[in-house]
């Protein structure tokens, strides 16, 4: 009887020697005349612990990491396959502290399937959703979205269920669901590591909300960088429609939902959803004016649902369980849980699933371990390159969108990127000012002019020249991108400038007192 083990596919695995692991494997079972069956799994999201190999064994799944290819031999000879002692063991995944502890809803398949197995997916509760979907009203499945009080997971936390309730209400022949899967924020990987590990969640969630709207056509704007989760997706899809769970009548449902994947070219701002439909129309990604809203005039001017992939991977759990179950985790007007993703310098970086209410600095050091250099953790930017820098005095500010919002903050996409006591946080607001230059798409004066004005300005403070006049000159400059930009790239530079200078004045050679 041959015994399963896991290697992960995961490119972050991968880019740390997965596939060698995976090939070693394979050639010392060959070489001792072992029977095994060899699995590519998706990461569990212990990015220290990558590639961190499972081997199912009768107490469960046991855990060895990280593995590297020359310790393979080494695993076989401690008879690992039975769960054997080793250096590498860590015991059963399951228990694995940094993992157990989370509330895995829509990651609840990652790590554990082979990504591109429909019968794996399956046999985890796998579209039974869209079963539940099927015999459900339009109006029935847009309610259940918006009872579990699911938000916008890509930055700007808009209610779910509003979006599809207005789609499903415009009156329109053709209408369009796409996927904003162009992952470009600093430390952010959850939609990777989605569409690399489970990509029938989200091939589930987009049939869903197309039959939830009335949309029989779906894309997926893909960021150029993920050729892992390209091929995935496309392989995904394609068993999808084999199976009968895409096409023109889902399940003899007489339901109709096409889906397809689209590559960015490395745009930036077509994160922005308007910059997006722009792009995929074959244009230049320039950001639209609003009105119209995309929900009533969006792709090629029709009724478009817009969602980012985490939004769009929690519904077939909300269809599975009920709005309730998914609206019983969180806070406040935060409901269900956040994938939230660890970078920059702690000791234990990855995923993080949990319900919204966990502090800041119960994620850094319960999670992340502190500061992988053992220093203090000085600074830490939420939300992405766009998102606040927040001093230590702000670590107990609760995960939830409002509690951010107090504290001039945003949670973004999840992304928290953490620097010790080293940084010079007036090079880092430089750095934002230069990277919304770099970036913009050059339609609106103040993102396209202010944000070159700004690195200039910030040139300037990091001399010692006039900051009697530049500091003001900066906070100016601030206002008219905050006020006067045409989208959020614009709009949200001054946050990481803004915060930097009034959490860190002494880093632009400012007294505290004088940081205003």
């Amino acid at each position: 009887m041959s015994i399963t083990v896991y290697v992960p596919c995961d490119s972050g695995a991968v880019s740390l020697g997965a596939d060698q692991v995976a090939a070693a494997m394979a050639q010392q079972a060959l070489a001792r005349g072992l029977d095994i069956k060899l699995i590519r799994n998706g990461s569990r999201g212990m990015y220290w612990l990558e590639p961190l190999v499972d081997v199912s064994t009768p107490q469960g799944r046991i855990a060895y990491g990280p593995v590297q290819a020359g310790d393979v031999a080494s695993l076989f000879d401690a008879d690992f396959l039975n769960g054997g002692n080793h250096p590498l063991h860590l015991g059963l995944t399951e228990n694995i502290d940094y993992f157990k502890r989370q509330q895995r809803l829509t990651f609840a398949r990652v790590g554990i399937t082979n990504p591109i197995s429909l019968d794996d997916y399956l046999a985890y509760d796998g579209y039974k959703g869209l079963n539940n979907a099927l015999a459900l009203s339009p109006a029935d499945i847009v309610k259940a979205v918006t009872d579990s009080g699911l938000r916008g997971r890509g930055g700007a936390a808009f209610p779910t269920g509003i979006k599809w309730n207005t789609v499903l209400n415009t009156p329109s022949a053709t209408k369009y669901i796409v996927c904003n899967a162009d992952e470009g924020d600093s430390g952010t990987f959850s939609d990777r590591m989605v569409m690399e590990g489970d990509p029938f969640v989200l091939i589930e969630g987009m049939t869903i909300a197309g039959i939830a709207v009335g949309a029989t056509q779906g894309y997926i704007y893909l960021r150029v960088e993920y050729p892992h989760a390209h091929k995935a997706l496309n392989s995904a899809i394609k068993k999808a429609y084999e199976a009968g769970y895409l096409g023109e009548d889902i399940l003899g449902s007489g339901k109709t939902f096409h889906l397809e994947v689209r590559l960015g070219a490395g745009a930036y701002v077509c994160g922005e959803e308007t910059s997006l439909m722009e792009s995929l129309e074959g244009k230049r990604g320039l950001v639209r004016f609003k009105p119209p809203l995309p929900a009533i005039k969006g792709l090629f001017e029709q009724p478009t649902v817009v969602n980012n992939v985490i939004s769009l991977a929690s519904v077939p759990i909300i269809l599975t369980k009920g709005g309730d179950y998914y609206r019983d985790f969180g806070m406040g007007r935060s409901r269900g849980t956040l994938p939230l993703q660890l970078a920059g310098n702690l000791k234990h970086t990855g995923l993080v699933e949990v319900a919204f209410g966990l502090t800041l600095r119960e994620l850094l050091y319960d999670f992340g371990g502190g500061s992988a250099t053992g220093k203090p953790i000085k600074a830490v930017q939420v939300g992405g390159p766009l998102g606040a820098f927040l001093p230590a005095s702000q670590f107990d500010t609760p995960l939830d969108y409002e509690a951010f919002a107090a504290i001039w903050a945003v949670l973004g996409h999840g992304g928290v990127v953490a620097f010790d006591d080293s940084v010079d946080m007036a090079a880092m607001a430089r750095y934002s000012m230069e990277f919304c230059a770099l970036e913009s798409c050059g339609k609106c004066t103040p993102c396209r002019i202010g944000s070159t004005r700004g690195y200039e300005v910030i040139d300037e403070i990091m001399q010692g020249q006039a900051l009697d006049k530049n500091i003001p000159l900066l906070r100016s400059l601030c206002d008219t991108l905050l006020n006067g930009s045409l989208c959020a790239l614009g709009g949200m530079t001054p946050y990481p400038v803004l915060s930097a200078l009034n959490h860190f004045p002494e880093d632009f050679g400012l007294e505290t007192a004088n940081a205003n």
